[in-house]
């Protein structure tokens, strides 16, 4: 049997049960890997429950800086019976199956093509520790021990992060530190140290992984500090998975710079409402009054929250809502992940409602968008939707520190002060002097007696007055199309990367692949795989809606456009038809609504089978006439 071989290049999977500790020893070990300089990007893969059901930790080691799924596990460690026969088929042929063996293996269980090697996990700990708690939570950190002993990890490096973990107790430094010996001690005295597939540190790394410093972070905890950053001062919220962090976060560090240096006084407020439509209404009371004000919700919160949003399109008050998107719909699988919220937060509202979308792919894009989504609420004078997911939001990633221009001044957009308003010939709330469907607003007691207006969710005409007038109610929403137009120039536009060179093609189709979020890296890798394969493949990375023109030309340049999301009706792709024109033919959904993140051999599988099919049909490369 040929073992899978590979320095600094390979997946790990721990199947454990929910409720038993084992999150804290698995990050134990994906940070070890991360602080000998080595890539890493672990995923925790749990449910909704509180105990008892199986879960998974994934870790990918990507010398290359990957930080995706790859799809597939080369080394599984399984400590739950429950997920044990699908654990072992899930291993690559030419891999690794550590398990407990405190009880035997079932034969039915057993493969010839991978290496499979037990440790008596649970007798080591009975007989060592008295506590059956102890039992339970030191058997994880046992089989990190004898990780280190079988792929080489620095055993100093664990040593300190429990240190820094556990400092000023320790009791449980030494418990632990022991658990963590008794698994190496194990492993190299009963096993194969190291196997063949292991870690080096400084050994064939990426260049842009050794030029710079690197942190570990989650998207949710990026986010709070974009908010902060951004100015924000009020958040309003009510508990969901997976956002319920965002708002943690934010009391976190708002409890460190939101005080008053000289009061000692609080200069924030954070309201935790009754349910999510009440969240939603406080927020916008906040911005009507001034404030930068958000809140955080996932897809059954956005759906309540509709009501409101749709208040604040028409009545054009600054909005930001963070979206942490998960599996759908209703309740759906809570703790699991989807980018399944577009057309939803896109739409959101009953009539003729659009929102500006900001996508971010990694944590310092979720920081930045999420500073810059209060400036483009205020400017725009409209709800901004940050569309995060449970991957980005939840689970850490590997990314540079992040960083701030402490010069950068808030744009608060067009609000009138009492001078303005005395110098304006002639105002009225809802009345488009420039031209790019943006008016001019007023801040409550900015005159003793100008500026006031009826702010209402009716129709009203330019001076703000109630009117059922068709004429008026038409000059209204088409002004507000205007200024949807007018937001193009104000988001982030795509990011575009041309096709790798390849010397001998494959194809002589100009294609063209479309992604956005968490699946843009894995797309990169799959796109870099079919490189290597013959089929050369532009990208474009989407990072807002409204969509920029550059997406229309990269769309009509290419014979054909693979559009790359987790959901399971192609949302990105109906929208992109329903705002550009774009004939259906000419994209073609990637899909994955797993729950689990798309993975790049599953991206590169569906594009290679869709281009060797001679049933696909392939759009001539012509713009559409007018």
């Amino acid at each position: 049997m040929k073992q899978i071989e590979g320095i600094n290049d390979f997946v790990v999977k721990f199947a454990n049960v929910n409720g038993t500790g084992s999150a804290s020893a698995n990050h134990l070990f994906a940070k070890a890997i991360f602080r000998m300089g080595i890539p890493v990007s672990p995923r925790n893969i749990f449910p909704s429950n509180i105990q008892g059901l199986p879960t998974w930790y994934e870790v990918r080691v990507s010398k290359n800086g990957y930080l995706g799924r790859r799809g597939g596990v080369d080394f599984m460690v399984s400590v739950n019976p429950q997920s044990m026969e699908k654990d072992i088929a899930a291993v690559e042929p030419g891999g690794y199956f550590l398990y407990d063996n405190t009880k035997p293996l079932a034969p039915h269980l057993k493969r010839d093509d991978i290496t499979m090697f037990g440790i008596p996990l649970t007798e080591m700990c009975m007989r060592e520790y008295a506590n059956p708690r102890l039992q339970q939570l030191l058997k994880n950190v046992v089989y990190v021990g004898a990780m280190a002993a079988l792929i080489d990890i620095d055993f100093r490096v664990l040593k300190d992060l429990l240190n820094d973990q556990f400092k000023g107790k320790e009791k449980l430094i030494s418990s632990n530190v022991h658990a963590l010996e008794m698994g190496y001690q194990y492993a190299t005295e009963n096993l194969q140290c190291p196997l063949p597939i292991r870690l080096e540190a400084g050994v064939n790394l990426a260049p842009h992984i050794l030029e710079s410093d690197h942190i570990l972070m989650n998207g949710n905890t990026a986010a709070a500090l974009g908010a902060i950053y951004g100015g924000a001062t009020v958040a309003a919220w009510y508990p969901i998975t997976p956002s319920t962090s965002v708002v943690d976060a934010f009391a976190k560090y708002a409890e460190r710079m939101r005080i008053d240096a000289g009061t000692g006084k609080k200069n924030f407020a954070i309201v935790q409402a009754e349910d999510e439509l009440a969240a939603m209404g406080m927020v916008v009371g906040a911005g009507w009054n001034g404030a930068r004000a958000f809140t955080a919700t996932s897809g059954p919160g956005l759906s309540l929250m509709s009501e409101f949003l749709g208040l604040a399109y028409f009545a054009e008050l600054p909005v930001v809502l963070i979206n942490v998107q998960r599996s759908g719909p209703s309740t759906g699988m809570p703790t699991r992940s989807q980018q399944s919220d577009v057309l939803a937060a896109a739409y959101a509202s009953h009539g003729d409602t659009k929102h500006v979308l900001l996508f971010p792919a990694t944590p310092s894009e979720c920081f930045e968008m999420s500073a810059q989504s209060f400036d483009l609420a205020e400017q725009l004078q409209t709800p901004v939707i940050l569309m995060t997911d449970l991957d980005l939001g939840m689970n850490d990633w590997m990314s540079p520190p992040l960083e701030w221009d402490d010069a950068t001044e808030m744009q608060r957009g067009k609000v009138l002060d009492a001078a303005g308003l005395d110098a304006a010939e002639q105002w009225g709330r809802y009345l488009d002097v420039d031209g790019d469907g943006i008016c001019y607003r007023t801040l409550p007691g900015t005159h003793p007696s100008k500026g006031a207006f009826f702010t209402r969710g009716s129709s009203k005409n330019e001076m703000a007055v109630y009117s059922e007038s068709g004429e008026d109610y038409v000059k209204n929403v088409d002004r507000l199309l205007r200024k949807f137009e007018t937001a193009k120039a104000y988001v982030p536009r795509p990011k575009t990367h041309p096709p790798i060179e390849v010397k001998k093609p494959k194809t002589k189709f100009k294609i063209g692949a479309l992604f956005f979020g968490t699946s843009a890296s894995p797309a990169y890798e799959a796109v870099e795989m079919l490189a290597e394969e013959g089929y050369p493949i532009d990208t474009m990375r989407i990072r807002a809606f409204p969509f920029h023109q550059e997406m229309d030309k990269f769309i009509h340049d290419h014979n054909v456009v693979f559009v790359i999301e987790q959901n399971r009706d192609g949302q990105m792709r109906q929208l992109i038809m329903n705002e550009c024109q774009i004939e259906p033919d000419k994209l073609i959904s990637v899909l994955n609504y797993s729950g689990t993140p798309i993975t790049a051999r599953h991206i590169a599988g569906k594009i290679r089978e869709t281009i060797g099919t001679k049933k696909a049909k392939v759009v001539p490369l012509k713009r559409e006439k007018a």
